[in-house]
């Protein structure tokens, strides 16, 4: 990592930096009530770095549940990774060695959306861009769990709704995609394929999320022809 591409990738981490140190100073407190000292917090932020599959290992973790409980719902929670990833295979194709394996290690919900939505200015070595991005993320997670964990190991206060930072930082990144990006078809297909299952199956045990990511695989496949079309450049901006 140089200057010239840390001060790149620096500003479009920016929302991911206000989300992870917000969201991660919630799981560091959750992990000491629930009487993991900071250092139990941090080893988990570095090796796991899975922030909603973290969060939700705290519950697991402090009523003992079973190991095959515990599998399974981290499959479930993070089965998206195995689809999105896919979509990352030309990006991280060239990358060698161990920088490769980071990448897919800390390819996190935020910094995917980052990959596929910034493109490295010029003069910037693609692949240090990725990794710059990918360890800036992992970072500011590391840093706000720590912290969490140890001012709640010193101070108890009440987080109630401090997690919808994790919701503002899906927006802001959502919204910065939607305005830089040719064709919204996508983003509508994601919308109302996730909606769907949601309203029929509910949240309870992310249930909905498999049914959501056949919907939206098949349906990306099936506009593929589609959304490989140039887009018109006269007479309006198509989907």
């Amino acid at each position: 990592m140089n200057r010239k591409t840390l001060a790149a990738a620096f500003p479009h981490t920016i929302p991911v930096l206000m989300g992870y140190l917000s969201i991660g100073i919630v799981y560091g407190w959750m992990m000491s009530a629930a009487g993991f000292v900071p250092l139990w917090t941090a080893l988990a932020s570095v090796t796991v770095f899975a922030g909603s599959g973290q969060i939700l290992g705290v519950d697991l973790l402090s009523r003992a549940a079973p190991l095959a409980d515990i599998a399974f719902l981290t499959l479930v929670l993070n089965f998206r990774h195995l689809v999105y990833g896919l979509s990352m295979l030309e990006k991280f194709h060239d990358v060698k060695g161990l920088r490769k394996l980071y990448l897919i290690f800390s390819l996190t919900d935020e910094t995917y959306a980052l990959l596929s939505g910034v493109r490295p200015p010029e003069g910037v070595d693609a692949h240090d861009f990725y990794f710059t991005v990918s360890l800036l993320d992992h970072l500011y997670w590391i840093a706000g769990s720590v912290t969490g964990a140890v001012a709640g190991s010193l101070i108890t206060i009440n987080t109630e709704g401090i997690d919808f930072a994790m919701t503002a930082l899906f927006l802001v990144i959502a919204t910065e995609q939607w305005l830089s990006a040719e064709r919204h078809l996508p983003a509508l297909l994601g919308l109302g394929g996730t909606l769907l299952p949601l309203l029929l199956l509910g949240p309870d045990g992310a249930g909905f999320l498999i049914p959501a990511l056949v919907i939206l695989v098949g349906g990306l496949l099936l506009l593929r022809p589609v959304l490989e079309k140039p887009r018109r450049l006269e007479g309006g901006e198509g989907l």
